[in-house]
C-alpha cells in the first residue's frame, strides 16, 4: 500500500566533471542590493559573469524560485539550475553570515522537487558545518517524492529525482555518513507519513491502516499489536468504539512498540487515526469535506515517528498508539447526547458527533498512561479552531511546561514551526456535564485548548502518584497543504511533526546521558 521512492544520498568534493549530474544547482539570495550569488563551484570567471546576469535574468534569490541555464563546461552538468534561498542574514561587522540551516534544508528541497523528471543532481549550495549538510540532505530527501499510485497513465508526470550528491568539503569525513544515513530515514518517515495522508479514504480505512503499519514496520525490531472491535469491546474502548460504531468499517487500535535493551526513556506517542471524518450525525458541510482524508496524519506521524527511532537504533522504549476509526453518519452512529464509558470508566456525554478525535484520543491516552511512560505526547488534528489561531503551517502545543518546552526547542532545531498555547482554568467548566464526568465540547471561543483541556483529564499518573508529563500538538493546519507547493513539502500531506518528535527523543537522549 504505502510505495515510497527513496532518493540516494551522497556527497561529492572537487572536480564536477570528475562526479557529473544531470543538474548542479547553485543558490541565489536576497541581498540589501539585489540578488546575490552564493559561494559555488564555478570558475572565477563564470561565477563573475552569472552574478552580473542575474537582475538581467529576472533572478530576485526569492524562496523557491528556480531559474534554469544550460550547464558550464565546469558544473559537470547538462542544466545549471539557480536556486532562491531568501532573504540573506545580515552580515555584523566584517563576519559573514551564515544561511540557517532550515533556509538551506527549504531552498534544497524545492530544487530537488521543481527538477523532477531529472534522475540526478549535485547540490552546491554553502555549507560549513555537518548539521548544515544535514539539513541539505534532508530537504533533499523531502523534496524527491511524488504520489501517483492512482493515476491510469503517467502522460504529464515527473519521476521525483533519484539520485542526490552534495558537494562538501565534509565529504570524506568519517562522520559524513551518519548524517546522510539519517536524512535519508528522516526522509523516508515523513513520505511514508504523507503518503498514508494522501491515500483516498476508499483504500485507507481502519483495517487497511492497521494492514499498513505492519506492513512499514517490517524489517524492523518493532512490535505491532491491533485490537480489533471484538477485542476493543471486551476491554472496554468506549471512544474508539463509539464513533467507529457509525461505519461499516470497524475500529482498530494499533500499538507499534519499540522497546531496546538498553533504553533509558520510555515515552508514549498517541495519534488521531480517522480515516475519514464526515462529522458523523454532526455532519460537516459538503465543501472541503474532501479533505478529511487526512484526519489521520496524527496517527501516521506517530507511527513514522517510532519506525523512525527504531531505524535510527535510538536508546529509548517508544510506543505509537494509533486510535483509528472511521466516524460516519448511519442508524448505528452515536447521536448528540450520547453517553460512552471510555477506556478506564469515565464517562462523557457527545455533545456534538465531530468532536470525535478527543474521543479516539482519550481511549489512547489512558493506556498509555498505564505503562507509566517518562513523557506522552498526542499528535491529532484535532480542531479547526488551531487554523484560526496559528494558521496552515504552525501546529499548537499545549500541555505540561516540561514537555511542551522541550518540543518547542526541538521544533526550532528540526526547522518546523510550533508554538505554545496555554490552558486557562477558566475553560474546565465549560467541559461539565449534566449526566456524565464531562462533555466532549465546551467553550467555543479558544476551541483549540478546551480540546487539550478535555485530553488533559485523560493523562494518569506516574508511580509517583503525580500527573504523567503530557503535551499535546493540534497539527490541524500544518499537516495537510491545500495551497501550492513550497520548499520540500508538496501538495497535500506534509508529513509535519515526524522530524520534530525524532528530535525530541534525540535532545530527551543528550539531556539525560
Amino acid at each position: 500500500m504505502v510505495k515510497n521512492s527513496e532518493v540516494k544520498l551522497s556527497a561529492v568534493a572537487g572536480d564536477l566533471k570528475k562526479s557529473p549530474s544531470d543538474a548542479l544547482v547553485i543558490g541565489v539570495g536576497q541581498g540589501p542590493d539585489g540578488p546575490v550569488l552564493l559561494d559555488n563551484p564555478l570558475t572565477a570567471k563564470a561565477a563573475e559573469a552569472l552574478a552580473e546576469s542575474l537582475s538581467v535574468l529576472g533572478i530576485t534569490g526569492a524562496a523557491d524560485q528556480a531559474h534554469r541555464l544550460p550547464g558550464l563546461p565546469e558544473a559537470g552538468a547538462t542544466i545549471l539550475l539557480l536556486a532562491g534561498v531568501g532573504k540573506l542574514p545580515a552580515n555584523k561587522g566584517s563576519a559573514k553570515q551564515p544561511l540557517s540551516e532550515e533556509a538551506l534544508r527549504r531552498a534544497a528541497g524545492s530544487a530537488v522537487r521543481q527538477l523532477a523528471g531529472v534522475t540526478t543532481v549535485t547540490l552546491a549550495l554553502p555549507t560549513t558545518t555537518l548539521a548544515e549538510v544535514a539539513a541539505v540532505a534532508e530537504g533533499a530527501a523531502m523534496g524527491a517524492y511524488s504520489y501517483t499510485e492512482f493515476r491510469s497513465s503517467q502522460n504529464g508526470l515527473k519521476d521525483p529525482v533519484k539520485n542526490v550528491a552534495i558537494l562538501t568539503d565534509f565529504a570524506a569525513d568519517k562522520a559524513l555518513q551518519p548524517v546522510l544515513d539519517r536524512a535519508s530515514l528522516i526522509g523516508t518517515a515523513v513520505n511514508a507519513t504523507r503518503t498514508l495522508v494522501n491515500q483516498p479514504p476508499s483504500h485507507l480505512y481502519p483495517e487497511s491502516f492497521a494492514d499498513a503499519a505492519k506492513e512499514l514496520s517490517k524489517g524492523l525490531p518493532v512490535k505491532v499489536t491491533v485490537w480489533d472491535e471484538k477485542r476493543l469491546e471486551k476491554e472496554g474502548f468506549g471512544g474508539i468504539l463509539g464513533v467507529g460504531k457509525g461505519s461499516t468499517r470497524q475500529p482498530r487500535l494499533v500499538k507499534v512498540e519499540y522497546a531496546p535493551a538498553k533504553a533509558t526513556a520510555k515515552i508514549a506517542l498517541v495519534g488521531k487515526g480517522i480515516t475519514f471524518d464526515t462529522g458523523g450525525i454532526s455532519i460537516k458541510p459538503a465543501l472541503g469535506m474532501g479533505d478529511m482524508k487526512s484526519d489521520m496524519a496524527g496517527a501516521a506521524v506517530v507511527l513514522n515517528t517510532v519506525l523512525a527511532i527504531a531505524g535510527l537504533g535510538l536508546p529509548v522504549k517508544a510506543t505509537a498508539w494509533l486510535c483509528i476509526a472511521e466516524n460516519m453518519p448511519s442508524g448505528a452512529a452515536q447521536r448528540p447526547a450520547d453517553v460512552l464509558t471510555m477506556f478506564g470508566g469515565k464517562t462523557v456525554e457527545v455533545l456534538n458527533t465531530d468532536a470525535e478525535g478527543r474521543l479516539v484520543m482519550a481511549d489512547g491516552i489512558v493506556a498509555a498512561s498505564q505503562e507509566f511512560p517518562d513523557a506522552i505526547i498526542d499528535v491529532a488534528t484535532l480542531t479547526g479552531a488551531q487554523l484560526i489561531a496559528l494558521g496552515d503551517r504552525t501546529a499548537g502545543v499545549m500541555g505540561s511546561d516540561s514537555v511542551t518546552g522541550a518540543i518547542k526547542a526541538a521544533a526550532d532545531r528540526a526547522g518546523e514551526l510550533v508554538w505554545p498555547m496555554p490552558l486557562p482554568e477558566e475553560l474546565r467548566p465549560s467541559l461539565d456535564s449534566q449526566v456524565a464526568d464531562i462533555a466532549n465540547i465546551g467553550e467555543r471561543h479558544g476551541g483549540m485548548m478546551t480540546a487539550a483541556v478535555f485530553l488533559r483529564e485523560f493523562v494518569g499518573k506516574g508511580k509517583d502518584g503525580e500527573q504523567i508529563p503530557w503535551a499535546h500538538i493540534d497539527i490541524a493546519g500544518p499537516s495537510f497543504n491545500n495551497g501550492s507547493p513550497y520548499g520540500y513539502n508538496h501538495k497535500q500531506g506534509t508529513g509535519c511533526t515526524v522530524r520534530t518528535l525524532v528530535a525530541y527523543v534525540e535532545d530527551l537522549l543528550k539531556a539525560s546521558a
